[in-house]
């Protein structure tokens, strides 16, 4: 004889095709926060190589330029080497506040989105 199904059985088979319904969901939105995120953190990375380089170049032809007002090629170098450590330390130290929290904010929103 064939049973007929009951109400629990009709509510444990929904119940559990309501779980693997969430439980795909949450993998799914997982999934485009990693994508977002990973896609800003490239995106991101990229602008700073090219901005890096475009500093680079920019630095390089101002130190010769103060080398060659100072009558030294060296010095227009030391001078931008020290301009560069005096903004590194200011840098290091507000890096928290302007780099850690902004990223790791950033970060949050894109994983709670």
């Amino acid at each position: 004889m064939d049973e007929q199904p009951t109400d629990i059985d009709s509510l444990l088979s929904d119940a559990g095709d309501f779980i693997e319904t969430r439980t795909t969901l949450w993998k799914l939105k997982a999934i485009e926060s990693l994508a977002d995120v990973s896609g800003e953190l490239v995106s991101g990375l990229a602008m700073i190589v090219i901005t890096s380089f475009v500093v680079i170049i920019f630095s390089i032809g101002l130190a010769l330029l103060i080398g060659d007002w100072l009558g030294k090629g060296y010095y227009g170098f030391f001078i931008m080497g020290g301009f560069y450590a005096v903004v590194a330390g200011i840098i290091y130290a507000r890096r928290t506040r302007w780099l850690k929290d902004p990223f790791s904010n950033m970060l949050i929103r894109k994983i709670l989105k």
